[in-house]
């Protein structure tokens, strides 16, 4: 291990920590693929998609307490939609993150490439605005929205995400919610989904832990600042960012797997 080595880990989670904490995801969707490619192209390391997923699944749980953090007296941490989504991607998440134990690298970012391209579609479908409804208003179908939450664990577990990038669009999208009580209520969920995906990663042997503590510590400084941004900028903008982050993210793995 040299400064160089450190120094790119370092910026690959600060940048992509306050990036995520702007957004209101866990990080996974933007540094999966810098972990992946960027160490390779400075010759400071190369890891594989087993341990990318490791680190990542870490990292996730800390740069998501440092949004919630930020968010918390915010009002738009909805209780009910954290409680149901919460539990459901919490057993969904430990369930895939344990099962990727027994899976290839190749399979890892095909399940990775598939859930970016989803999220990709549905942050570019037509959205009715919902902005105007006052948080402690909010109503949605709890169900459907746990039954979303579980599927979205299983798959979010396997590349050691916590699911958010794909959350949020559904949050938006199918579940009507407003654009903030989202971002705000999805870093509390994705929080609960990174213990599961955390506890399965590390039980199984996938996870490189000095990288991981560096991504920690950038994540810990990055998260809350991005955070704290991202209730300044126009909620549009945090939409259509988040939106050309995954789809140009899965863009790039979809090549990869063609190739």
């Amino acid at each position: 291990m040299d400064l160089l080595f450190i120094l790119t880990i370092f910026l690959i989670g600060f940048i992509g920590s306050y990036i995520s904490g702007m957004v209101g995801i866990g990080g996974s969707i933007i540094k999966y693929p810098l972990l992946l490619y960027i160490p390779p192209l400075f010759g400071v390391a190369i890891f594989s998609a087993h341990e990318v997923s490791g680190i990542s699944a870490v990292q996730v749980f800390f740069a998501t307490m440092g949004g919630v953090w930020a968010y918390r007296k915010g009002g738009y941490l909805n209780k009910t939609l954290i409680t149901f989504m919460g539990v459901s991607i919490l057993v969904g998440s430990f369930i895939g993150s344990y099962s990727s134990r027994m899976m290839s690298g190749e399979i890892i970012n095909l399940v990775y490439g598939i859930l970016a391209l989803l999220a990709a579609i549905m942050m570019f479908l037509p959205k009715k605005g919902r902005d105007d409804i006052p948080p402690e208003q909010v109503a949605f179908n709890k169900w459907l929205a746990a039954l979303f939450a579980f599927i979205v664990g299983i798959g979010a577990g396997i590349v050691g995400a916590a699911g958010a990038f794909l959350l949020v669009p559904i949050m938006l999208v199918i579940l009507k919610l407003p654009t903030r009580v989202t971002i705000a209520s999805s870093l509390a969920i994705t929080l609960i989904s990174s213990i599961g995906a955390t506890v399965g990663k590390i039980s199984t042997g996938q996870v490189e832990f000095l990288p991981a503590l560096i991504m920690v510590i950038a994540s810990l400084i990055a998260s809350p600042l991005g955070a704290k941004m991202g209730q300044k900028v126009n909620t549009k903008l945090l939409q259509w960012i988040l939106a050309l982050l995954i789809l140009g993210t899965s863009i790039k793995i979809w090549l990869d797997i063609l190739s």
